[in-house]
């Protein structure tokens, strides 16, 4: 017997499964794409001038609506003449946008847990923000302008002077759409009030300035009609 059938048959069945997995690849395809980048900084300091490079590396997380990013340095950007105490310092950086998006997102790192000598690096370590999209599309993220603040002050501004490449390039997904178009909410509530006789509609919210005052001297005039019926009803002296 030929096997000529056998093998047409074991073809078709593996061009089938090729079929049914190349969109399965396909959808398991990872949503974001993370690199780390070396980022060279040129710094204005208190003391002068100062270049440093650093690996920089983004991620992010999805929380709800919005995603959760993530920057981290692996290296100092620059020195201190003088000791710096614990949490005295803090940094804080941006993200510029690209893609399908535009704008920066701002990142702040925790004040520093520990002393930091003099004329030591100072280590940025790790900093965090929150990215909302405006709609769906692919986004990078690409290192910034760096700042260190410590003793009061905007002691270093880093500017990168390499023009890095993205450290993140992220699919995103926009807020869903509720399909209402502003005011619809107002306009509903306002369409189930019912009109009263005469064609007015209820008043259920509070009383206009007009009315208040109207009500006011509408109740000081009672008041005084009131006083003065009472003064006229009493007795007069020498009468029961």
């Amino acid at each position: 017997m030929s096997k000529e059938p056998n093998r047409r048959r074991t073809a078709a069945a593996l061009t089938a499964a090729a079929a049914v997995w190349a969109p399965a690849a396909l959808a398991a395809a990872p949503a974001a794409h993370a690199e780390v980048v070396d980022v060279e900084y040129a710094c204005e300091t208190e003391i002068g001038d100062r270049s440093a490079v650093s690996p920089v590396d983004v991620t992010a997380e999805r929380k709800g609506d919005a995603y959760a990013i993530t920057m981290t340095f692996d290296k100092g950007v620059s020195d201190s003449p003088v000791e710096l105490p614990k949490g005295v310092m803090t940094p804080r950086a941006e993200l510029v946008l690209g893609g399908d998006d535009r704008g920066t997102v701002q990142v702040k790192g925790a004040p520093n847990p520990a002393a930091v000598p003099a004329f030591t690096p100072v280590r940025i370590g790790t900093l965090t923000g929150t990215y909302t999209p405006k709609g769906d599309g692919t986004v990078t993220f690409t290192a910034g302008v760096l700042t260190v603040h410590a003793l009061g002050m905007d002691a270093a501004v880093c500017t990168p002077a390499n023009r890095p490449g993205p450290s993140l390039t992220l699919t995103v997904t926009g807020p869903p759409d509720t399909g209402a178009e502003p005011g619809a909410d107002a306009e509903d509530g306002e369409a189930e009030e019912e009109a009263l006789p005469g064609g007015e509609l209820p008043r259920t919210g509070g009383l206009s300035t007009t009315t208040a005052l109207a009500t006011l001297g509408g109740t000081v005039l009672l008041g005084g009609a009131g006083a003065l019926l009472w003064l006229t009803r009493r007795p007069r002296p020498g009468r029961p």
